[in-house]
């Protein structure tokens, strides 16, 4: 949990925050696209498409959390966490769509300039639109943070590359008006295409990575080993930890080693112990530990396995 974010941001669950991201979307839909129609300006026409994509991803990623919620069942025992890696790579694969077409825009536009109109209006409303993504992105990553949500933390993180898109456009266009040099509006939005392909990629490898189980964060890699260590003693000893993360979810597997002597009932309320120290100390994780006598080893290597 990030600590220095503000309490009522946890209050919010993901769903939330997506639902209000839908509606901020359809405002700056209608305040750049306005800007857009104002000032034909092809800059701001590559802004306008990267709302439509903050729209579709906030009704996907609403989607995707609401099928996380549910619970483990016989089809997916495990349950239905790694949905949100889904909504982060539809949101990339959107945004790479959106480059493309921004790009073949512009493109047209460089080959054939024209003159822009009434630019005090279009970049207003584009300042008025950017505002709107600037302080929503910020309240939903931080969100994202305390609730562990990569769904959230996707859709607030396209929030800000569109905020520094609108910025590098406003830029540009007043730079075009001040000079004359109208193929500065389409170089703008080649630049715009260029950076959020950029913002695509690593959703969609973030997405990649959280689908072939990536091992926990290493600060809470970090945490699994201190309270290992705080149990350990000349009786009791650790391996094979294996981690991996599955949207909110955490997990960690491991072997815990203890006299072949001692009783079932009390190798079983040690190893309770120890799962209820992890689940406590690293949020959102669940522990599997298998009891193994002392001088018992497991190999995971053997070719047979393999087969």
């Amino acid at each position: 949990m990030n600590k220095s974010a503000p309490g009522w941001l946890g209050h919010w669950q993901p769903g939330t925050w997506l639902k209000l991201a839908a509606v901020v979307a359809l405002a700056t839909i209608a305040l750049k696209t306005l800007a857009w129609w104002v000032s034909d300006s092809v800059g701001l026409l590559s802004d306008a498409l990267e709302s439509f994509v903050n729209l579709a991803s906030a009704l996907f990623g609403l989607a995707m959390v609401t099928l996380a919620k549910r619970p483990a069942d016989d089809s997916h025992p495990y349950g239905h966490h790694k949905a949100e890696y889904f909504s982060s790579g539809f949101e990339g694969a959107l945004i790479m769509c959106a480059a493309a077409a921004i790009i073949w825009f512009a493109v047209q536009r460089l080959l054939a300039p024209q003159p822009l109109q009434a630019m005090g209006l279009g970049l207003v409303l584009s300042c008025i639109s950017s505002a709107l993504n600037g302080v929503l992105g910020w309240a939903m990553l931080q969100a994202a943070r305390q609730h562990r949500s990569i769904a959230l933390e996707a859709d607030a993180r396209h929030l800000f590359t569109d905020v520094w898109t609108s910025v590098g456009v406003v830029a540009g266009l007043l730079l075009a008006t001040l000079t004359g040099w109208l193929w500065l509006d389409a170089a703008v939005a080649i630049g715009v295409a260029l950076n959020i392909l950029r913002e695509g990629t690593h959703l969609l490898r973030r997405s990649w990575q959280g689908l072939m189980d990536e091992a926990v964060e290493p600060e809470a890699q970090a945490q699994i080993q201190q309270v290992l260590a705080s149990f350990e003693h000349h009786t009791i000893r650790f391996d094979h930890v294996v981690t991996r993360q599955a949207g909110q979810r955490r997990f960690v597997d491991l072997h815990m080693h203890m006299p072949a002597g001692w009783t079932l009932g009390r190798a079983a309320a040690v190893r309770t112990s120890v799962e209820q120290a992890l689940m406590s100390a690293v949020p959102g994780l669940r522990a599997s530990i298998q009891l193994l006598p002392s001088d018992v080893e497991a190999h995971f290597d053997d070719p047979k396995d393999l087969i």
